[in-house]
């Protein structure tokens, strides 16, 4: 019987919450994502090397720009990290390896930063370890009214009046997948 094998077999330990609040996760993900701007904007990306994990070093600078040269040539700014609140998908977690895995996005207009980072502990303090950046679409827009025929055309609105199709603002909170549910107990560091 399959389902008898397969309960004997032993699973991989489950992530566990880590064990950081809100203003250390916040500032690892700000700085991470500020260091990956500046390098995409300088084209140096050794400072971005230098501050990762042993395991992140062994990527040259040179690699490093080869891996995020579509982000360079596209000229994404990433520089609103600084002022916006990341929004967390999967709460900071330490992995079955070892690693402090988290991931996001920051809620920007037109288009907002999604982020997957990993940290490895070194001499006491989280270093990066892994990192994945992309671009992708906030919520969909209003579609504009259809334009009024001219046999139907309605007096213009005045000023003031606000439009009767207003965008609703981004959700603050993709919902999480069964998979990547916190425990109970746990909540969303503040």
């Amino acid at each position: 019987m399959t389902s008898g094998s397969h309960a004997q077999t032993p699973a991989s330990p489950a992530p566990k919450p880590a064990q950081i609040d809100r203003n250390g996760v916040v500032i690892l993900i700000r700085s991470t994502l500020l260091a990956l701007d500046q390098a995409n904007k300088t084209g140096n990306y050794t400072v971005l090397r230098d501050i990762g994990a042993p395991g992140f070093q062994s990527n040259t600078a040179a690699r490093l720009g080869e891996i995020f040269a579509k982000l360079r040539n596209d000229n994404l700014d990433l520089s609103g990290v600084a002022v916006i609140d990341p929004q967390l998908n999967l709460l900071p977690q330490i992995e079955a390896n070892g690693l402090m895995r988290m991931a996001g996005f920051f809620p920007s207009v037109p288009t907002q930063v999604n982020f997957d980072l990993a940290f490895a502990p070194v001499n006491g303090q989280w270093r990066l370890f892994g990192l994945s950046v992309s671009i992708g679409q906030t919520a969909p827009a209003a579609p504009e009214p259809p334009a009024p025929s001219t046999a139907q055309k309605q007096p213009a609105p005045a000023k003031s009046a606000k439009p009767a199709t207003a965008a609703k603002p981004p959700s603050t909170i993709k919902p999480l997948s069964p998979d990547n549910k916190p425990p109970e107990g746990n909540q969303q560091p503040k």
